[in-house]
């Protein structure tokens, strides 16, 4: 993750431009302390001030998070080159496991590179070790859940993943320079079921278009919308525990943050909750590259982002759902699956009720089962064929640094074709260069049958054809 060079990050900190929230953090000498561009306080002489890529590598050279810009709040980094991806989507495992995420040897054989390849791009990108990336991230949340939580301090240090208080204690009183309790002093508290959090983002963000597109998908049970506030049942594995609990999102543009309330019951898994809301929204988009690429066609809605998947799987088995059927008659299949099939759980919404059946449900189902449901047959092969995939082990549907050999494994499963591997990897595999070249709305608002040719139209909107595919569904007016 480059970032500017100094004189352009320090214009950039004197007018609080907050398209660079997230790309850079600033450590300033005379106090100690870092904060994010857009931080209200008082600017810095230059000669003051150091430019880090990453919140770890401020704290690794000695600095404290500011109290004013929190920079547990900053949105992520949206990935540019095949490297970066690379360290940006370990970052984002790092976040994201319920388990730990393992040694760097472990990661990068998830990622498919030596561990020493890892580590010298992970430390290229952040400036420091995925262990003391993975460290700081601890750090962060746990600040996130001392101000917007009433969880006990050890339990804070469990959900944060410190194994033990003292260890907690030990880390925080460094890093921060005082105590947890001590920090908590007069916090913005919540009520004691909840946990709030805010999220960054960086404008602009078209929340028009993410909620029609949302609105229009919404799964039945699982989750709703109303208004500006995004609302849904959550189940998450950990271990041999399964927690269950709801979450709602609600954007505040004056701000560019995104306030998340998570129930209390999710504490132990909350940071796998908060990095898939980021998923979800798109949180970590550069709207200023996306706009450079797209050109015109980006000018027809500035802030245009792709909607991911809070779950893989889920999201895998509604684009199945929606092959060559309208986006109502797959949400009518995709409700008699789950009121069929997925867990109850209890939400502050009547209509709420229900957690998504997870791969390995699915895997141990009859056909017999999902054709009772009105699911037409190579619908019904794709749906068994990819939950059996997935709990072998044989896709994740998760974001990768190459996604070619997930995209070929969803293609050899019967019923899987191009488009649907492609909008699969627009949304689950969060993959900006997917692009469903063959799905009807994009051939309508371009005007052109031929696929070739509409990937030759599509050859300048790289690498970021998924957010043109976005946009030209929005020129339609519908999302289809």
């Amino acid at each position: 993750m480059s970032i500017p060079e100094p004189d352009i990050a320090y214009r950039a900190l004197l007018s609080r431009d907050a398209r660079f929230d997230g790309t850079f953090f600033v450590g300033v000498s005379s106090t100690g302390i870092y904060c994010r561009p857009i931080c209200p306080s008082r600017r810095p002489k230059p000669e003051r001030c150091r430019f880090f890529p990453s919140a770890a590598s401020a704290e690794s050279a000695g600095f404290r998070p500011c109290l004013r810009c929190r920079p547990e709040s900053a949105p992520g980094n949206a990935p540019v080159d095949r490297l970066e991806r690379l360290a940006i989507l370990t970052a984002h495992v790092i976040r994201e496991q319920p388990e730990e995420p393992g040694s760097t040897e472990e990661l990068a054989a998830r990622m498919g590179v030596s561990g020493r390849h890892l580590r010298r791009v992970f430390v290229r990108t952040f400036g420091v070790s995925p262990a003391l990336f993975l460290q700081t991230e601890r750090l962060l949340l746990a600040r996130q859940l001392l101000q917007g939580s009433s969880l006990s301090i050890l339990d804070v240090a469990l959900a944060s993943g410190f194994g033990s208080l003292r260890r907690f204690n030990e880390v925080f009183r460094k890093s921060c320079r005082t105590t947890p309790s001590a920090f908590r002093k007069n916090p913005k508290r919540g009520e004691e079921s909840v946990l709030v959090f805010e999220l960054g983002f960086r404008p602009p963000y078209s929340w028009k278009a993410m909620f029609d597109f949302l609105g229009n998908r919404t799964l039945s049970g699982v989750e709703g919308i109303s208004g500006n506030v995004y609302r849904r049942a959550v189940g998450i594995r950990k271990g041999e525990m399964l927690y269950r609990g709801w979450l709602s999102a609600e954007p505040d543009d004056a701000k560019n943050v995104l306030y998340l309330t998570v129930s209390s019951s999710l504490a132990p898994v909350v940071r796998t909750v908060i990095a898939r809301v980021r998923r979800l929204f798109d949180l970590e988009c550069r709207p200023d590259m996306i706009a450079d690429a797209l050109g015109p066609l980006g000018i027809r809605e500035p802030g245009i982002r792709v909607p991911g998947a809070f779950d893989g799987f889920e999201t895998a088995v509604r684009v199945i759902l929606g092959q060559q059927i309208s986006v109502q008659g797959a949400r009518t299949l995709a409700g008699r699956l789950i009121e069929a099939q997925g867990d109850p759980v209890e939400t502050p919404w009547p209509e709420i009720t229900r957690t998504f059946p997870s791969p390995n449900r699915i895997a141990a189902l009859e056909a017999s089962a999902l054709s009772g449901l009105g699911i037409i047959g190579f619908r019904i092969r794709a749906i068994l064929g990819l939950a059996s995939a997935v709990v072998q082990g044989r896709i994740t549907l998760a974001p990768c640094p190459d996604p070619n050999p997930e995209m070929d494994a969803l293609r050899s499963i019967p019923g899987i074709g191009e488009w649907t591997a492609q909008a699969i990897a627009m949304r689950a595999l969060s993959w900006p260069d997917a692009f469903p070249h063959t799905d009807y709305g994009i051939r309508k608002a371009l005007n052109e049958k031929s696929p070739r040719r509409i990937l030759e139209i599509a050859e300048s909107w790289r690498p970021w054809r998924a957010y043109a595919a976005m946009a030209l569904w929005r020129s339609l007016k519908e999302n289809p």
